[in-house]
């Protein structure tokens, strides 16, 4: 069983900055992808960033010139950093991990980190 534990959300003010962290624990298996999806009242959970073992990311659209998402393969640990942060970026940010087990490929997710971004 794989946990997630994210940290660094909070409140900040619009064009300001925020890194967020996820570390992942307890995998016997490599993990394959991790990321961050984000979830704002309301409204779906939405793909934020990914990033594979072997570098590749992916990133929403509409978030790429503001948003970097990195990762630390010895660590298991992803991150998140924002920058010029709008109201509009306020949600819960989950924290995502992806691996190939004996049953497959399973996902796992964090608790989720409240970002606040006001006016």
């Amino acid at each position: 069983q794989v946990q997630l534990v994210e940290s660094g959300g909070g409140l900040v003010q619009a064009g300001g900055s925020l890194r967020l962290s996820c570390a992942a624990s307890g995998s016997r298996f490599s993990i394959s992808v991790m990321g961050w999806y984000r979830q704002a009242p309301g409204k779906q959970r939405d793909l934020v960033a990914i990033i594979t073992s072997g570098g590749t990311t992916n990133y929403a659209d509409s978030l790429k010139s503001r948003f970097t998402i990195s990762r630390d393969n010895a660590k298991n640990t992803v991150y998140l950093q924002m920058n010029s942060l709008k109201v509009e970026d306020t949600a819960v940010y989950y924290c995502h991990a992806g691996l190939v087990s004996r049953q497959g490929f399973v996902n796992y997710w964090g608790q989720g980190t409240q970002v606040t971004v006001s006016s």
